[in-house]
């Protein structure tokens, strides 16, 4: 599925093709820290397929609860989370943030992960498949 996208401000905007069935929630408290809320969403794009049409994001790195380096890419103006990947040259994989997608009402959550990080007054959503830490 093609996806297209921009931070809040709309100086960055993107595209890129993704599979809807790999929509997942992440209760991580970076991802709760992160946020400003209790979960993020996340979809990754395919290997390849992220393009940025206008501007680029600033990043920085962050050692996640999984003890890998993350590298998150955000709008240096408005601070709209863009993605999280790997560091090094040329990344394999970005998890784009969901809520910055022009097509989010689509891509439903099929995943939830870190769930012994969810806070206890959430909600149960029923995602296909739940783990307590990182699903790989």
């Amino acid at each position: 599925m093609k996806v297209d996208g921009s931070c809040h401000c709309g100086k960055i905007t993107f595209e890129a093709e993704i599979d809807p069935d790999t929509v997942t929630i992440c209760h991580c408290t970076d991802c709760q820290k992160l946020t400003g809320t209790a979960f993020r969403v996340s979809v990754p794009a395919i290997s390849g397929t992220l393009q940025f049409l206008a501007s680029t994001p600033k990043t920085y790195v962050k050692m996640a609860d999984s003890g890998n380096e993350r590298v998150q890419g955000f709008c240096a103006d408005c601070g709209s989370p863009i993605y999280s990947t790997s560091p090094g040259p040329n990344p394999s994989r970005y998890g784009l943030r969901v809520g910055c997608l022009a097509q989010r009402d689509q891509l439903v959550p099929n995943q939830q992960v870190w769930l012994r990080s969810a806070l206890s007054w959430l909600p149960d959503m029923q995602c296909g498949t739940s783990f307590d830490r990182e699903s790989h």
